[in-house]
């Protein structure tokens, strides 16, 4: 069951890299003065993205913590 949700949570942070980099790819390929006028908005995108990022983190270390638990039982 912890390599089901291990491999979940491992696609899951897959899925926000992926995001991170379309969002940070878009806010490179916009003009200054586009950039200027949604900067407001790609900033809140990326913070929850690294929110999601730190989410994935801890439940990762959460399963290890578990799976180290039962080995140990």
């Amino acid at each position: 069951m912890f390599m089901e949700i291990a491999i979940g949570a491992i696609g899951i942070g897959i899925v926000l890299m992926v995001g991170y980099l379309v969002v940070a790819q878009v806010r490179a390929a916009l003009p200054v003065s586009a950039t200027n006028n949604i900067s407001s908005d790609l900033d809140s995108v990326q913070t929850t993205v690294f929110a999601g990022f730190g989410l994935v983190a801890v439940g990762i270390i959460v399963l290890a913590a578990f799976g180290l638990i039962n080995i140990f039982k």
